[in-house]
């Protein structure tokens, strides 16, 4: 049977909660702050090294070193490299890349345009990470305390390590343009004797927050092993049945072995991404504790939180006397921005886009972002163009929606015959059934004519969503009052409760759209309670959601409220095509009438 306009807002409502589901645990269940020491950060991660880990080939008890202090005391050396796109800060713990911060993007969107002025922090990748990139990870690391010397090349940065047993690790890094640089790693055995060489692991990054203010449910890890990708997140590591039933947590992921064709970890809107030249053997991500705050200043608390910290990994071998191996990388350090991804996957016949994560209705959104990006080349603000192609969405639309509107009235005139069909044959569901269908294609009217209009939008309108929720275009962009449409809308706060206009304005219209809609006959009561609700329920989700997606669903329903007015300004000035069958009489379906 067709689905009335109120159980499709149910639908569609379902939709929209299961997508918000980590925001709310989120809100919900956040991260206890710990005392006002940085010792804490130590104690706890050190305390974490051997862990119970399971993997996708089964489960097993392993050392999982996460943490560079817990191997050495000896003093940190760091050397910076500045390009026009980034300062990248390279470390003698580890001999890696400690800390990348992008000189394009502030760290924090001001909406005080004196304060962002003067403020001068970037936005971070690897920040606050136990490790830096580029470093040996694993159960047993061979590069033994992991201390390098650092010194400066030609083109780069260097780190050298020499064990005891002859090997040797040159790591050489090359910084170049588009938030590019290459990394290459030689390992020789400089003694004359051979030399085992363990499993090595080496570590892409960590995706951590930047900030307090960061969306924790968007960090996390991809991979691709040369033929699909896959994200490893919070929701891979919390192993909740159904998504929400609590179990058994996962701490470690261990690809099946094979070919790793390239990883990545992310925040809402960076990522570090590294392409190996030749394939690794593995990809391994982690779930870590790392501090989120400000650990320079001891009177500000801080909380330990979750990050998630990716390896590319390559199995042991022996090197002859003489011997080396040697592994290059490419790697991006910069923005999600989804033009420069897609062409940099197509430069290495990768889709290392999916990184994007736009989900299973990417091409949607994919269509979606492309569009606005191109109305902003035209010099419009992407606010505008968020509401030109929400108005272009609806005319798309508008046909089938008007389809929808009238079949579900056609619905509601022949609800009573259908009743008195119900009610004849409520002993026998087949039959029921039977007479029912024949009794709506001789009034021609279609079961699914008020639902499927509706159903094919969904697609459209969570692309849309995860669209805004990624695009770097939006950070930082204003419109109206809202200074950042990544961000929600809010102009000031009262007593610690931030005031969002735009969520008001969106859950008005909710309620105006409510009572524009005529309740459909015979509803449960129940149902009508859950209708009565509904904006309220709407309002709370979508609160402290970006005001771009805010802004998307708030002219999505002033656009379908001026339908619904049209619809029945034009259905009244319409002549009906013909009278339905009375109520008072219903027509049952098989019963002829005699001849007189």
């Amino acid at each position: 049977l067709s689905m009335d306009r109120k159980s499709i807002l149910i639908l569609v409502g379902s939709f929209v909660l299961l997508m918000l589901w980590y925001p709310l645990m989120e809100k919900i269940y956040p991260p206890k702050p710990l005392p006002r020491t940085t010792n804490s950060v130590a104690a706890a991660s050190n305390q974490l090294s051997p862990a119970t880990t399971v993997s996708n080939t089964g489960s097993t008890t392993t050392p999982a070193r996460i943490d560079q202090t817990a191997r050495t005391n000896a003093p940190e050396v760091t050397l910076t490299m500045t390009n026009v796109q980034a300062v990248y800060t390279f470390t003698s713990h580890g001999g890696g890349l400690k800390l990348v911060e992008l000189r394009d993007y502030p760290l924090l969107v001001e909406c005080d345009r004196t304060a962002a002025a003067t403020n001068n922090r970037f936005a971070t990748l690897n920040n606050r990470a136990l490790v830096p990139a580029f470093s040996m990870g694993g159960g047993e690391p061979p590069d033994g305390d992991g201390i390098y010397q650092l010194s400066r090349t030609e083109t780069g940065v260097r780190a050298v390590k020499q064990m005891p047993n002859g090997l040797q690790i040159t790591k050489d890094f090359s910084p170049g343009s588009n938030h590019l640089f290459v990394a290459k790693i030689r390992i020789e055995n400089t003694s004359a004797q051979p030399v085992a060489l363990l499993r090595q692991e080496w570590v892409v990054g960590t995706a951590t927050a930047m900030g307090e203010n960061d969306t924790l449910q968007m960090l996390g890890t991809f991979w691709n092993n040369g033929v699909k990708s896959e994200q490893i997140a919070d929701g891979w590591f919390a192993n909740r049945a159904l998504g929400c039933l609590w179990s058994t947590p996962r701490a470690l992921f261990e690809s099946d072995p094979g070919k790793a064709a390239w990883a990545a970890v992310h925040n809402q809107f960076f990522t570090l991404a590294v392409i190996p030249a030749k394939p690794a053997s593995q990809m391994v991500a982690r779930r870590v504790v790392v501090p989120m705050g400000d650990l320079t200043n001891t009177a500000h608390a801080f909380v330990l939180t979750n990050g998630y910290q990716a390896s590319l990994a390559y199995p042991p071998t022996v090197l002859a006397p003489k011997q080396s191996v040697e592994e290059s990388f490419t790697v991006y350090a910069g923005p999600k921005e989804y033009k420069t991804l897609s062409r940099l996957g197509y430069q290495f016949n990768n889709n290392i886009d999916a990184v994007m994560n736009f989900g299973f209705f990417g091409f949607f959104a994919k269509s979606l972002l492309l569009v606005m990006n191109g109305l902003a080349s035209f010099g419009m603000t992407y606010g505008w163009a968020i509401v030109t192609i929400t108005v272009v969405i609806k005319l798309v639309f508008w046909p089938l929606t008007m389809a929808s509107t009238r079949s579900m009235k056609r619905m509601q005139t022949l609800q009573p015959q259908m009743n008195a069909i119900k009610e004849k044959y409520k002993d026998d569901a087949v039959k029921m059934n039977q007479k029912t269908m024949e009794f709506m294609r001789e009034n021609k009217v279609n079961p699914l004519g008020g639902c499927l209009p509706m159903m094919l939008q969904i697609p459209v309108f969570i692309g849309f969503y995860t669209m805004i929720q990624s695009a770097i275009e939006l950070r930082g962009q204003s419109f109206l009052w809202a200074c950042d449409l990544s961000q929600p809308d809010t102009i000031f706060h009262v007593a610690g409760f931030p005031l969002n206009p735009l969520p008001l304005i969106y859950g008005a219209t909710l309620l105006w759209s409510a009572n524009l809609t005529p309740a459909a006959p015979g509803m449960d009561p129940a149902q009508q309670k859950i209708m009565k609700y509904m904006p309220v329920m709407f309002l709370v989700i979508l609160y402290n959601m970006a005001s771009g997606l805010t802004l998307y669903w708030t002219v999505q329903n002033l656009l379908t409220i001026t339908q619904m007015k049209l619809t029945k300004t034009n259905d009244g000035k319409t002549p009906p095509a013909g009278k339905p069958s009375s109520p008072a009489a219903p027509v049952v379906p098989g019963k002829k009438k005699r001849p007189a």
